[in-house]
């Protein structure tokens, strides 16, 4: 997948929905933000993760202190600045080098990996205003079925490394399914409580509990922007394991 083009056409189509609507619409998935300050995370967030890789930190950077941080007044000057921060963040990985070890909040990645990381920001952040706005949401399936492995990748990462409970107990699996044709091992996850660590992989199997559904459906509901009774989605075994997961793995 080519994450930079595909950052830049969610980049652009998180700003067409902005553009047209009420910047004081609440944003019920983001408890307490409008989508004025929705916009300013996602576009903040995209000159920051630029700015680490252009001064290739190795500590945390804070947001607050980030060039050109805040969006002009004017609306349209607005977008220019909310796409021209996604093309920054390209820009820097293309001139500090893809492989560049840089700070992220998961350790030490290389520079490109903000493009993905960013990308998916991007993509969920989007669902955020769609929902807010009563509109359907709709996402090409292999890149819904990236996000949700982008996400577990970083449930794997953080999960338990603070000393906080793990979202699996001991013996317990999830396994998620995405239906869409095509996507062959890409749509399938197991996540399993590995020795004090969340493991998973494209593996097909059984789980504690299986949730099978449209790839677009079950990256909202692992990122608790829609509940699975308000989806398509089929639900097997114990909805516990599913319940504990989903309250210990905010976004």
């Amino acid at each position: 997948m080519d994450y930079a083009a595909a950052l830049l056409e969610q980049n652009r189509a998180f700003g067409d929905v902005i553009r047209s609507a009420d910047p004081s619409t609440p944003v019920p998935t983001c408890p307490g933000w409008s989508l004025t300050q929705l916009f300013r995370h996602v576009g903040r967030g995209d000159r920051w993760a630029a700015q680490i890789i252009i001064d290739r930190a190795d500590d945390y950077l804070d947001p607050r202190t980030v060039e050109g941080g805040k969006p002009p007044p004017d609306p349209d000057d607005a977008i220019s600045w909310l796409h021209a921060g996604a093309q920054r963040l390209i820009d820097a990985v293309e001139e500090t080098g893809m492989e560049m070890p840089v700070w992220t909040f998961i350790g030490p990645r290389p520079a490109y990996w903000w493009v993905r990381r960013r990308l998916h920001e991007a993509t969920v952040h989007r669902a955020d205003a769609e929902l807010a706005l009563g509109r359907d949401y709709t996402l090409e399936p292999e890149l819904a079925a990236d996000g949700i492995s982008e996400w577990l990748e970083r449930v794997a990462a953080q999960a338990g490394s603070d000393g906080a409970p793990l979202p699996l107990e001991d013996g317990n699996t999830v396994h998620l399914h995405a239906t869409d044709s095509g996507l062959g091992a890409s749509g399938e996850w197991t996540i399993r409580s590995d020795a004090g660590r969340i493991a998973w992989s494209h593996d097909h199997g059984k789980g504690s509990v299986a949730l099978r559904g449209d790839a677009v459906d079950l990256l909202l509901a692992v990122v608790r922007r829609v509940p699975v009774a308000d989806t398509d989605i089929a639900v097997f075994g114990d909805t516990s394991v599913w319940q504990n997961w989903l309250d210990h793995t905010p976004f």
